[in-house]
């Protein structure tokens, strides 16, 4: 993990830290909605939350460590806006030898992924509802991902909030700083401006390499490809790898 200055306690997600010690809010990539689950979404975050999902409080606490949390030692894969867990639990399930972090701050596809998990005999996932950018940050260490996963970014159409896109310079750099070297980062949208964007900014961070490519087969047409889809929109697959050593 990233060291923070002696004294100090990280910055809260969403918060950052000034030199001289004040917090202040930055702009997020995602937008909260309601919380509120239906029955089997209820039944499925009580009976299986406890155990996959790790509390936002554990994640601030100093010595956190991923092996301690998925009880092992396994290649880390890191999940940008899993949704409801279509993609999440069939990708998981797919390589149990992965252990899958998955955010999403929207808590009813919290509730809905922890169910399709269970269906689908998929243990390997934790999922987390702190901001992927800040975790990403402070809580896996350079070059430990195994590999990154961003299907379907909310893609902020409207020109004043493609500031809040996740895929900017900022973050691409971060990212590329995360990944193991030859560790894919795989990105699918379905809005043809956002992939524009993304080729643009992941093009321009020396240590990713790649760029458009086949749709990724193993990954399972969810709701929003197949919105993109009813809507004409095309469907856009990228994948760009770490060129360099960490």
């Amino acid at each position: 993990m990233q060291e923070e200055p002696a004294g100090v306690r990280p910055a809260r997600p969403h918060h950052r830290l000034t030199d001289d010690g004040r917090r202040m809010r930055e702009v997020l990539t995602y937008s909260r909605r309601g919380s509120r689950f239906s029955t089997s979404q209820a039944a499925a975050w009580e009976a299986h939350a406890a155990r996959w999902v790790v509390p936002e409080e554990a994640m601030d606490r100093p010595g956190f460590s991923w092996p301690e949390v998925f009880g092992r030692e396994a290649p880390l894969v890191v999940e940008i806006g899993s949704g409801v867990g279509e993609a999440t639990a069939a990708l998981a399930a797919g390589h149990p030898d992965l252990d899958v972090v998955a955010f999403e701050v929207w808590r009813p596809g919290v509730a809905e992924t922890l169910g399709r998990l269970a269906d689908a005999g998929a243990e390997n996932v934790r999922l987390c509802s702190v901001d992927a950018v800040w975790s990403l940050e402070h809580l896996f260490a350079a070059g430990s991902v195994a590999e990154l996963w961003t299907f379907f970014p909310d893609p902020w159409h409207k020109a004043r909030h493609h500031k809040r896109r996740l895929v900017g310079p900022r973050f691409a750099a971060l990212a590329a700083s995360r990944l193991a070297p030859g560790a894919a980062w795989r990105l699918a949208t379905d809005w043809e401006q956002y992939a524009a964007q993304m080729r643009e900014v992941l093009d321009a961070e020396p240590r990713l390499a790649g760029g458009p490519v086949a749709r990724w087969e193993e990954r399972p047409v969810t709701k929003f490809e197949r919105k993109g889809r009813n809507a004409g929109r095309q469907i856009t697959d990228l994948c760009y790898r770490r060129v360099d050593s960490p």
